[in-house]
């Protein structure tokens, strides 16, 4: 077969675009670091790419979400750490009048700092973080305390919720965290367990007819009921008479105490579960180090390897143009 010019001229210029496209592939991937630009690269990577990178978008997500978790649960924790600064200080106070000889104005001057701090205690169970109230459980938008405008110190009934100083607002339900794949973590403390002393379970179950309100479990208190009753009996200076004003000083005492170890008790628990949420942040961490490892094998361009076949195709590409432009030359005058 006889072979024309413009075969031959056909044939220099698929040569050179051939030369010229994988010249500027790696070209490309010497200014990407990437091999695997279009799926015709390596079309046999391309499966395990799109999976690894869909395993690592889903590990960035659980990190994502752990890390603001354990931004709440650590805010948590410092609102509990005023929490029980609070009690040990009204039990200074209490201790003191108890065993000291106050006159009536010093009661009364304790009894106005009792007020302070239940004040503070208010504003630690109304805390919020990034605008969201951390004690409200699943109804972060609603303040969980308000002030019981009904409250009547003379009805006061320790079973009955409906009578205490304060009322929760908020939701019995905890915040729950996937820290990993079927693996669930409650990741916050709800108000009514916190500052009541009554469990998600009974408040999820409903007051039992004919009650309106609810009981502190068994062993527990509301606190905001100790300090309430703390300056009721401060101010009639009531110290050791159950059935006077705020139940007397001395029974306080030991609910203080009660409250005390039902938050230090809480303040715990919540402790070991931030320190799992950390340690499954860790391991997400390692998760993702591995994903991309395998991702970097699957599209990652050797640096040396990509630029010697840089060199070597400019090269290839130099002789091609070379030999092109030589070939161009050739007339049917130089044969003649």
């Amino acid at each position: 077969m006889k072979v024309t010019n413009g075969t031959t001229y056909r044939m220099l210029q698929t040569n050179l675009g051939k030369i010229s496209t994988r010249l500027e592939d790696l070209r490309n991937q010497g200014a990407t670091g990437i091999k695997l630009n279009k799926p015709s690269d390596d079309p046999a990577s391309i499966r395990p790419v799109l999976t690894t990178r869909s395993q690592i978008r889903s590990t960035e997500r659980y990190l994502d979400t752990m890390g603001v978790s354990l931004d709440k649960m650590e805010a948590t924790d410092g609102n509990l750490e005023h929490v029980e600064n609070i009690l040990q200080r009204v039990k200074e106070i209490t201790i003191n009048s108890i065993n000291g000889a106050m006159s009536p104005a010093d009661m009364t001057v304790f009894a106005d700092e009792v007020s302070q701090l239940r004040q503070e205690l208010l504003d630690a169970a109304n805390a919020t973080v990034d605008g969201k109230y951390i004690f409200a459980g699943y109804q972060e938008n609603v303040k969980p305390f308000v002030e019981n405008t009904s409250y009547d110190p003379a009805l006061y009934d320790q079973a009955d919720s409906a009578t205490w100083p304060y009322i929760y607002q908020g939701d019995p339900n905890p915040t729950e965290l996937e820290i990993t794949p079927g693996e669930k973590l409650q990741t916050n403390l709800t108000g009514n367990d916190l500052f009541m002393g009554i469990s998600n379970s009974v408040m999820q179950a409903g007051p039992i007819p004919p009650a309106v309100g609810y009981p502190s479990d068994a062993g527990r208190v509301d606190i905001f009921s100790v300090l309430t009753r703390v300056e009721e009996a401060l101010r009639a200076g009531d110290i050791d008479d159950p059935a006077g004003a705020g139940g007397g000083l001395q029974l306080q005492m030991e609910n203080i105490d009660t409250a005390a170890d039902q938050s230090r008790r809480l303040r715990s628990q919540l402790g070991n579960r931030a320190s799992r949420v950390d340690t499954a942040m860790m391991h997400q961490e390692d998760v993702r180090l591995d994903l991309n490892q395998i991702l970097s094998r699957y599209q990652d361009a050797d640096a040396i390897e990509t630029f010697a076949a840089i060199t070597k195709q400019e090269t290839a590409f130099q002789a091609a143009l070379s030999i092109t432009a030589k070939v161009s030359k050739i007339s049917i005058l130089d044969y003649l």
